[in-house]
């Protein structure tokens, strides 16, 4: 009867990619504009195209090696799910990006040749769509194929790898969490190498242009500029794609291995109730594919609702009213599929023998608390970070008084707004705790992502909108049309803001999800002794790690700017300054490139290697402790660094606009003000968006390898 079920699902996915086939012609067909618009277009797509392809020779290696292991030493097909898991992320981020690069010009284009904010909302936001659905499509694609071609997960079977076979590993099981894990690599290569890339370029373009020289902002004289507007597409657009599949894949996964954990425990206990644990079972494996994929479905609504109705020209109402509608179908859907899934389930036998306290109705409360988390969440990342409030308005006002008010007033900003989202979070994992047991926290996080594809396509909008801008200013249009991008441009900041905390609040779910399934895979009392002093070790070193590894990324990124400042400085002779000569953008674009492959792998690789190395050292209780440190410890830095960044990038544009009477471009204010969104560029954009990943990749291999690492371990 599963079968059944997934196929329909399949038939969601169908649609979902039918549509974006037909939106990505639709973007193929409009026209470029001026020559000058095309010429440069396609600078931007070809250098995109260039470094990813660059960037996956490496991934390649890397991916068939691990691949090539685990079906060797671990579960003999699961090296097959890890390449499948690696390549639907790397169809999703390829698919979104090249899309987003022909979006950009052709967004610019509406702007020139309609005027409108409405019209030129839609032509971003069809690009954005893409990207949001390939993410949730083909992220569920994968997974939903696993299950009907290796077959569904099971509780009651056992296996090995073709060299060694290790006591308790489930095959169906390995085959979701390596699915789940190859995502995850994919991912953490991205953010971390696409991070370097475009900051590397922002960074130092903005201190050529603005602080140098005093020339515009995106003029294409400096010839960082053009690797700049690269980078927006191989990591907001790329990078963010790989970053929210894996999430979404991970809270599925986790809700799947948590199931037969469940099932495993209370098996020994309720023996005169297996007609009814089997029926439950069937429900919890059943339960998240079917809510996956009507959250498909809501954001394929939502988002055609909003691409066929006439734009009016406040872009934060329409963008928010796709991502409204995409939510309440989510739910009302959502408790349709929970009655499907546990309709074979006695309601009164599920409290009896799972103790959910509402029954069979349970886990959908739990992906509704799930819901309004992740709309929570970013409504108060909005706040903290919009120009529309007083947070981001007072950091402007203080740009008057120079940078170091400026970064001083910043960091209250962002360390201010880490309590509410860090409420909403623990409240809601507390919540769904209570209703539904750890089942219950892993279908919240699921219900966060269920709509995913609305939210990645809101978050798409934001790069595209500002590549629209560069092209207006770097292509020399009419002010008029600047105006328009402008004010896309602004609100793309938000939403970009809004997408990172969406995707911080997810990985903070998942994560957890992860590590209770961790737990579950080796303790019958699904306990981890946090007094222990072996758990407090791995605690603390994880927390550690995380500090070291922002310091990594941080640093790699600096040092790349400083190399490509240096270089755009020989490049401005007075030839290009006056217009007379080109600059010479493909030596920038190379630069941009070298450095973020060169230093991309020792920190993606970093995540993967540090519970493998504890778990064979020091065994699973100090990896349960080196999680839980490193989550407590990433969540509230990673919000930090994504409100922080996101407050500064908008002071200035908030400066930029005019608003700040007597403080306009050029001023001293708004060289503070690029001082304060210089230092908010490597937090949000490389460190912030990378510490979820790295969380989220740390917890997924060890709950690939916990198996191994309870038969081996050598120091005990």
């Amino acid at each position: 009867m599963s079968v059944v079920w997934y196929i329909l699902v399949l038939c969601v996915v169908a649609a979902a990619i039918a549509y974006v086939v037909y939106n990505y012609q639709r973007i193929r067909k409009m026209p470029e504009g001026t020559a000058e618009m095309a010429e440069m277009a396609g600078i931007i797509r070809s250098g995109a195209n260039t470094f990813m392809k660059t960037e996956y020779r490496t991934i390649i290696i890397v991916v068939i090696l691990l691949a090539a292991v685990f079906s060797l030493f671990v579960e003999k097909t699961s090296g097959i799910t890890f390449l499948f898991g690696a390549l639907m992320s790397s169809c999703a981020c390829v698919v979104g990006m090249r899309s987003a690069t022909y979006a950009n010009v052709r967004t610019a284009n509406k702007a020139r040749e309609s005027l409108s904010i409405g019209e030129t909302v839609k032509v971003a936001l069809c690009g954005g769509s893409i990207s949001g659905l390939c993410v949730q499509g083909l992220g569920l694609l994968g997974l939903v194929a696993v299950l009907i071609i290796f077959g569904n997960v099971r509780h009651d079977v056992t296996g090995g790898g073709y060299i060694t076979s290790l006591a308790g590993v489930n095959p169906t099981i390995m085959r979701i969490s390596t699915y789940s894990l190859g995502c995850s690599l994919v991912a953490m290569f991205n953010r971390v190498a696409g991070g370097n890339y475009t900051k590397a370029a922002d960074i130092s373009a903005d201190i050529l242009a603005k602080v140098r020289n005093d020339l515009p902002e995106d003029d294409s004289r400096v010839p960082n500029v053009i690797a700049d507007f690269i980078g927006d597409n191989v990591n907001d657009i790329a990078g963010n794609c790989s970053d929210l599949l894996e999430s979404f894949v991970a809270t599925i996964s986790a809700s799947l291995m948590i199931a037969v954990i469940l099932f495993q425990q209370y098996e020994g206990h309720f023996a005169e109730s297996m007609a009814v644990l089997e029926g439950v079972f069937n429900g919890t494996i059943l339960f998240p594919i079917l809510m996956a994929g009507v959250g498909l479905l809501s954001c394929l609504l939502g988002l055609f609702y909003a691409d066929r109705k006439k734009m009016s020209d406040n872009p934060s109402r329409e963008l928010n009213l796709a991502t409204w509608i995409s939510a309440g179908l989510t739910i009302v859907l959502g408790f349709a599929v929970t009655a499907i899934s546990f309709a074979g389930a006695d309601g009164a036998a599920i409290k009896e023998v799972y103790g959910w306290a509402a029954g069979w109705v349970s886990p959908w409360i739990c992906t509704v608390l799930g819901i309004l988390s992740g709309v929570a969440i970013g409504s108060i990342t909005e706040y903290y970070t919009s120009t529309d409030y007083k947070p981001t308005r007072k950091l402007a006002e203080m740009a008057p008084e120079g940078e170091a008010f400026v970064v001083t007033k910043g960091d209250a900003v962002g360390s201010r707004s880490v309590l509410l989202p860090v409420l909403v979070i623990g409240i809601a994992l507390f919540v769904s705790g209570k209703l539904a047991g750890i089942y219950g926290v892993a279908t919240a996080a699921l219900g966060m992502l269920a709509f995913v594809g609305a939210t990645v396509s809101i978050d798409a909008f934001g790069p595209i909108a500002d590549n629209a801008g560069g092209l207006a200013e770097s292509c020399h249009l009419d002010a008029n049309v600047r105006v328009i991008t402008d004010k896309l441009d602004a609100v793309g900041n938000t939403t970009a803001a809004v997408g990172k905390g969406f995707a911080i609040g997810s990985a903070a779910f998942a994560t957890v999800s992860l590590i209770v399934s961790y737990v579950g895979n080796y303790s019958a009392e699904m306990t981890l002794n946090i007094a222990s002093f072996v758990v407090v070790a791995g605690a603390i070193i994880g927390g550690a790690l995380v500090e070291y590894f922002s310091a990594m990324l941080t640093d790699n990124t600096i040092e790349s700017a400083k190399l490509m400042a240096d270089e755009g400085d020989k490049q401005l002779t007075p030839e290009v300054l006056a217009g007379q000569k080109t600059p010479d953008y493909n030596r920038m674009i190379e630069l941009a490139a070298k450095q973020a492959l060169k230093k991309m792998l020792v920190p993606s690789v970093l995540a993967m290697v540090i519970p493998v190395i504890g778990g064979f050292l020091f065994g699973v209780d100090f990896v349960g402790g080196l999680l839980i440190g490193a989550t407590i410890v990433a969540i509230p830095r990673a919000i930090f660094m994504g409100n922080s960044g996101g407050a500064f990038d908008n002071a200035k544009k908030y400066i930029e606009s005019g608003a700040l009477e007597g403080h306009g471009k050029g001023s001293a204010a708004h060289k503070a003000a690029v001082t304060g969104d210089t230092v908010g560029d490597t937090r949000k954009d490389v460190v912030g968006v990378a510490l979820d990943i790295f969380i989220k990749t740390m917890s997924t291999v060890a709950n690939t390898l916990v198996s191994v690492f309870r038969n081996i371990t050598l120091i005990r």
